[in-house]
């Protein structure tokens, strides 16, 4: 069985994608599965459910909420529940099922240490099937809830997006600069923060042989940057403003740091 929780929350057995419709359950699954393996405790699924207004009998409930995910996890053929109590709460065993995120973390990490040793096809091959996981935002309409989950997705964007760049990062080694140009500007439009997006259609427009491009790209990155948060560029970006306006720019660029 696989659990999916990049997207909204599903699971996946032969007999295809299931999902909870109550969302109150589908919270407390979340928080489960994000947390699988360990002992999650009453307090903390209550937070997470009801936030700083629980109910009289929050404790009762949570227990329907639990028989109802025990339910739903149900399989025939399966002895035994994945969800145990444990004191002082609950824990949701894996066992030999999959969870989506544990895949894109592996995957990426595999991208990342391909990308190191110069192996770059293989390293892009690995990035992009750990953004293929990817079915829209980490838990879909959850995002919003308990701190376990705005945590979690909070860092599970900050992960794709740091995914995203490294696979373009492999793909600039390559060589494919022209085709990275528009997917760079769509990109910057969805997250202009992003400075090493910048960066990386700067040197893309510049491999292209589109320097004045490149260098108007810089311009804007600045205004963004100032306008937004009163800041300058960061050193990447300005030593790569200076290196087009030099010439000198190398063909395999620095190694960002997001590959460190």
């Amino acid at each position: 069985m696989e659990y999916r929780i990049l997207g909204p929350i599903r699971v996946l057995d032969e007999e295809g994608e299931t999902f909870l419709n109550a969302r109150k359950v589908q919270a407390l699954l979340a928080v489960l599965l994000i947390r699988s393996n360990q002992i999650v405790s009453v307090d903390q699924l209550i937070a997470e459910i009801w936030h700083d207004n629980p109910p009289r009998r929050a404790s009762a409930s949570l227990h329907v909420y639990v028989s109802q995910v025990r339910k739903f996890l149900s399989r025939p053929g399966r002895s035994g529940s994945q969800l145990l109590t444990r004191v002082p709460g609950y824990l949701l065993t894996l066992g030999e099922d999959t969870l989506d995120v544990h895949e894109f973390q592996q995957r990426m990490n595999a991208g990342r240490d391909l990308y190191l040793l110069g192996r770059h096809e293989e390293a892009c091959r690995e990035l992009t099937v750990a953004l293929d996981a990817w079915r829209g935002p980490a838990l879909g309409e959850l995002s919003g809830d308990g701190p376990i989950v705005r945590g979690f997705v909070a860092w599970a964007e900050e992960a794709r997006l740091e995914c995203l760049e490294l696979q373009i990062e492999t793909q600039l080694a390559l060589g494919l600069h022209r085709q990275l140009v528009g997917r760079l500007f769509q990109l910057i439009s969805e997250v202009p923060m992003r400075e090493t997006l910048y960066r990386q259609l700067m040197l893309a427009l510049y491999q292209a042989d589109r320097p004045a491009d490149a260098l108007r790209v810089y311009q804007s990155a600045r205004v963004t940057l100032n306008d937004e948060l009163g800041v300058e560029p960061c050193r990447a970006l300005r030593d790569l403003h200076h290196a087009i306006l030099a010439g000198d720019v190398r063909g395999d660029s620095e190694v960002s740091a997001l590959a460190s």
